[in-house]
C-alpha cells in the first residue's frame, strides 16, 4: 500500500468474482444519471466477462473498505490499432456514499502510476455533458474532477447522446504522461498481468 492511501481503505486489483458488488455501484449510474450512456442494467455474468476482458492487457482497480468495495477505476485501449497500443481511455465510479472521501482521487492516482508503469504515455476520459447546464441527470462534477488531476479539455461531440428526453454531449480530456514533445516511440507496454508484485506495491496496489 502506497503511504498516501489512508488506512481505512486500500486499492487491489478487481477479479470477476466483484461483479455483483460492482454492478451495485455502477447501476445507479445507469438508471438515474447521463454519466454513462447505458440504458439497462448488465447481468453479473455480463460485468464479469468485462472484467475478465479488461485484466486480459489493463489495470481493473477497486478500492476497498473491510468487506465493501467503496468505487473502482479501470483502463480500456484508446484505440484498437497497434500504433495507439500506449494510449488508453479511463473510467471511473465511486459508490454514492463513498463520495468526498478522496475514493476517486486515490483510485485515478494509483491507476495513473500503474499505466506509467507499464509504458503507458497519454490517457483520455470521455465525459457525458450537459451543453445547456447542470440538470437531475448530470453535472459538471466529473469534469471538475478530471480537471483537478491534470485533465484538459481538448474537444467535444455535441448532443451525440439521448438519454431520459435530454440531448447531451460527450466532453474529450486527456492527460499526458510522457513528454509531448518527444517523438522518441516508448518501451513496448507491458501487460497488466505481467507487471512484477513488486511494481505494483510501488504503484500503491495490495496484491
Amino acid at each position: 500500500m502506497d503511504a498516501t492511501t489512508p488506512s481505512n481503505y486500500f486499492i487491489r486489483p478487481a477479479t470477476p468474482a466483484d461483479a455483483a458488488a460492482l454492478l451495485d455501484i455502477y447501476a445507479p449510474y445507469i438508471l438515474h444519471t447521463a454519466i454513462t450512456y447505458e440504458y439497462e442494467v448488465p447481468s453479473v455474468e455480463d460485468f464479469a466477462a468485462r472484467i475478465k476482458g479488461t485484466l486480459q492487457k489493463h489495470p481493473y482497480l477497486v478500492a476497498q473498505e473491510k468487506g465493501a468495495l467503496l468505487g473502482y477505476a479501470y483502463l480500456s485501449p484508446l484505440s484498437s490499432r497497434a500504433a495507439g497500443a500506449w494510449a488508453a481511455e479511463t473510467s471511473i465510479y465511486v459508490a454514492k456514499d463513498a463520495h468526498k472521501k478522496g475514493v476517486g482521487r486515490q483510485l485515478y492516482e494509483t491507476l495513473e502510476r500503474v499505466a506509467q508503469a507499464q509504458n503507458i504515455v497519454h490517457l483520455s476520459a470521455r465525459i457525458a455533458y450537459s451543453p445547456d447546464g447542470d440538470d437531475p441527470y448530470l453535472n459538471r462534477n466529473s469534469i471538475d474532477f478530471h480537471t483537478h488531476m491534470g485533465y484538459r479539455w481538448v474537444g467535444e461531440y455535441r448532443r451525440c447522446g439521448f438519454k431520459f428526453g435530454n440531448g447531451y454531449s460527450l466532453v474529450i480530456m486527456e492527460k499526458q504522461l510522457g513528454d509531448p514533445a518527444d517523438s522518441t516511440p516508448p518501451a513496448p507496454v507491458i501487460p497488466f498481468p505481467a507487471l512484477p508484485r513488486d511494481v505494483l506495491v510501488a504503484a500503491g496496489v495490495t496484491v
